[in-house]
């Protein structure tokens, strides 16, 4: 089955490292390093880097393209200008959610090409052939070019209280002036590697730890160089089990599991996506329409358990005893000492401090409703 499995440019160096290789999406990539809890720690402590370059990137191109994208989303594109990017969902007919992603508008750039407008977005990895091949049948039509961005670079996420001061002082650069969602290239002027000195990476402030940090596309070779210069200046290799902990304690969504194409942005707690109030039509708009006015039937929340023992995907929430909803995301958290869900739920049990429990191992466990996020320093996307 390995054989099988796609393998980023950084697979090497992660083994080299110690790196423990699981298959995720179709690919073989590192679940840890040193632990799970040592890396999450450093992350929301100090620095941490996670390969994520079995991402998809994909660059839209050509004049009108938020225009074209604005049909395929719920969230108002025209918020947000060059430099700038927002996250918003992919959405089907029945206003589920086909995939999340990062959109980041690049204006108009003029290098090697005529200018015309250019969008690039970041989509999950196991979605990505699915989302190529739909957003080309809607949007080549309309006279866009959607290519693969990323090739076989690197993709990088350095997170951390630490994170933007160590790119700065490995790349030499200032990114003081660089918001949060904000992106912008940089050259690496100041590495030492000669593999990455001048290369030019593409650097936004985002993440998915809700920490601070940056994310950061490169070529192949200066991300692998990048890479391990930043492992030798003591940053923490971080792998996908950390990265897990720590997106769900920021209560982040995972795609498949806390949302899916069954799923709409306002059942899954997503309704500050949804821009009714714009004209632009988009797919799935009369059904969110309907449910605004009318309500949903179950909504995503936070969960806490009073005990020790950890809920599960899948595991079943009860309220007076009988099966109400189900969990989707769930995990011991780190940083607060206490067991952390993300569960779907009937309408009615969504306000914070409704009792309910979920069954595990044949035993309801006591849990309560809270406030999301779980966790919060930088602050995550939205409450």
């Amino acid at each position: 089955m390995a054989d099988s499995l796609k393998r980023t440019p950084l697979h090497g160096a992660c083994r080299e490292a110690g790196a423990r290789l699981v298959p995720f999406e179709g690919w073989e990539m590192p679940v840890q390093f040193q632990g799970l809890v040592q890396e999450h720690r450093a992350v929301r402590e100090g620095c941490g880097v996670f390969d994520i370059s079995h991402m998809g990137v994909l660059r839209l191109r050509g004049d009108g393209a938020k225009d074209a994208l604005q049909a395929l989303v719920p969230s108002d594109l025209f918020r947000i200008g060059p430099g700038e990017a927002t996250y918003t969902v992919l959405l089907n007919e029945a206003g589920g959610i086909r995939d999340d992603l990062i959109v980041y508008d690049l204006g108009r750039p003029e290098e090697n090409e005529a200018p015309a407008d250019e969008l690039l977005l970041i989509i999950n990895a196991g979605c990505a052939e699915a989302d190529t091949a739909w957003l080309r049948s809607q949007l080549e039509p309309t006279g866009l070019v959607i290519s693969d961005r990323k090739g076989d670079g690197v993709l990088l996420a350095l997170q951390g209280p630490e994170a933007i001061a160590r790119l700065e002082a490995l790349a030499g650069v200032d990114l003081g002036g660089l918001p949060r969602f904000a992106h912008r290239s940089i050259q690496l002027a100041g590495t030492a590697t000669a593999a990455a000195a001048g290369a030019t990476a593409f650097v936004a402030r985002t993440g998915y730890t809700g920490e601070d940090g940056v994310e950061l596309l490169l070529d192949r070779a200066a991300g692998g160089a990048l890479w391990t210069q930043l492992l030798a200046e003591g940053v923490t290799p971080c792998g996908l089990g950390a990265r897990d902990t720590l997106r769900l304690e920021a209560a982040m969504h995972l795609y498949g599991s806390d949302m899916d194409s069954t799923t709409t942005p306002l059942e899954a707690s997503l309704g500050w996506l949804v821009h009714l109030e714009m004209p632009a039509a988009f797919i799935g708009r009369e059904v969110l329409e309907r449910q605004s006015a009318e309500g949903v039937s179950r909504r995503l929340v936070g969960l806490k358990l009073q005990g020790r023992a950890i809920a599960r995907h899948g595991y079943p929430v009860l309220r007076a005893g009988q099966v109400v909803g189900e969990v989707t995301s769930g995990t011991w958290s780190p940083t607060l000492g206490e067991a952390i869900a993300l569960a779907y739920v009937p309408a009615d049990a969504t306000r914070v401090g409704t009792e309910l429990a979920v069954e595990i191992r044949g035993k309801a466990e006591p849990a309560v409703v809270v406030k999301r996020p779980f966790y919060r320093r930088h602050g995550t996307l939205a409450d």
